[in-house]
């Protein structure tokens, strides 16, 4: 009795050409997709666009933070107790309502804070922070 076949012996002598083939195949789909087709062949008159009118932008509601703590919503002085009701009156007004804040340089953190949680406590999402550019050459004064 053979411990080997034949057929065995002759598959291990025979050329495997399926990883070629793969890395044939992988190059070809790499060269059509980096080639860049011509498209600017055909000579045509294109349409133009129509002129259209900007929608004039959304009024922006600003909430002044002094160094000393007044709060003003809209130029208005307003109690910090009172911020995140007016707030909420305002969205209830525009729902997409959008809020500067623009506090003063020596105003502290924590109330500049806490006008940021009256405003996530009102569910008002486009809040911003206005700061001055830097003036002069690479940000110096």
């Amino acid at each position: 009795m053979k411990k080997c076949s034949r057929s065995a012996h002759e598959t291990l002598t025979e050329l495997n050409i399926t990883p070629l083939l793969d890395l044939a195949f992988v190059l070809l789909v790499i060269f059509i997709i980096t080639t860049t087709p011509i498209v600017n062949d055909l000579d045509l008159t294109l349409p133009t666009a129509s002129r259209r009118e900007k929608d004039p932008p959304r009024k922006a509601n600003y909430i002044s933070v002094e160094s000393s703590g007044r709060i003003y919503l809209n130029k208005q002085l307003v109690e910090p107790a009172a911020l995140q009701q007016a707030l909420a009156s305002l969205r209830i007004e525009d729902p997409d309502l959008s809020v500067i804040i623009r506090g003063d340089g020596k105003t502290k953190y924590r109330q500049i804070r806490a006008v940021l949680d009256a405003c996530q406590q009102a569910n008002v999402v486009k809040v911003d922070l206005a700061t001055e550019p830097l003036t002069g050459p690479a940000g110096k004064d």
